[in-house]
């Protein structure tokens, strides 16, 4: 990786802040753009890019969270459930990730950005707001614990469609509950990706945290004067967008 410091800083405080808006105005998806821009904008390898971006979406995640909470728009026990019971899929494939192919990597990856963006394009049904079944709870921590473990990825774009879909859950109280969700998973993951560490120069990781921590908690107070079905849908279509370019780059150039 080139070492122009001051460029690499200043590259990094920006992506920063665009992974803090979309965190605390979605609740979800800073990892989906963590991950690209440390591939494509800073050179990183996609062993290096999914461990970094464990480190900068967890420090925006509980930057975002703090005013959910105090807001009470957190369902904790849900959160709770959904990390406890996606701890063995989330360590072992943290433990098993050093050990995929780039291309492995960068292809599944695509796919999740694929059926991230679907997820956030339907529409909720109309209803109100209902208990969650543990069924589904285990369900949704599985997924969620193996696609933080392999890809760096806090799995609140999964948590949110299917509080805000199925179980009629506030947008606001879904992202609140997702960065909670993405919190405890990331710190879990981060270890898990420890044989990784080494691999990692710190000096863009760290600034991206930085800009992204005091952009995710002023997005995250500001995030219930938005209109939530466009920030969807504009976010559906820049994964869509990305998962084509990541594809692109893994398999014809």
């Amino acid at each position: 990786m080139p070492h122009t410091y001051p460029m690499e800083i200043i590259g990094g405080l920006l992506a920063g802040a665009f992974i803090g808006a979309v965190l605390g105005f979605i609740g979800a998806g800073g990892a989906m753009l963590s991950v690209p821009i440390l591939l494509y904008i800073f050179n990183f390898t996609p062993q290096a890019a999914t461990t970094a971006a464990i480190a900068v979406v967890l420090s925006a995640a509980i930057s975002g969270l703090l005013p959910k909470i105090k807001s009470k728009e957190v369902l904790f026990r849900e959160a709770g459930i959904i990390w406890a019971l996606g701890l063995v899929t989330n360590i072992g494939f943290s433990v098993i990730a050093h050990r995929l192919s780039d291309s492995i990597i960068t292809t599944g990856f695509s796919f999740v950005l694929v059926t991230a963006g679907t997820a956030m394009l339907i529409k909720p049904i109309a209803g109100t707001e209902k208990k969650v079944p543990f069924f589904w709870l285990v369900v949704i921590s599985l997924v969620i614990g193996s696609m933080t473990g392999l890809f760096g990825i806090g799995g609140g774009f999964l948590a949110i469609p299917v509080l805000v879909l199925f179980f009629k859950v506030p947008q606001g109280k879904a992202a609140g509950t997702s960065l909670a969700i993405i919190a405890i998973n990331s710190i879990t993951a981060f270890f898990g990706h420890y044989q990784s560490w080494s691999e990692v120069t710190w000096t863009v990781p760290i600034a991206m945290a930085i800009s992204a921590v005091v952009i995710a908690r002023l997005a995250s107070i500001k995030s219930g004067q938005m209109n939530p079905a466009l920030l969807r849908k504009s976010f559906a279509f820049l994964l869509y967008a990305i998962a084509v370019f990541t594809l692109f780059e893994t398999w014809v150039i």
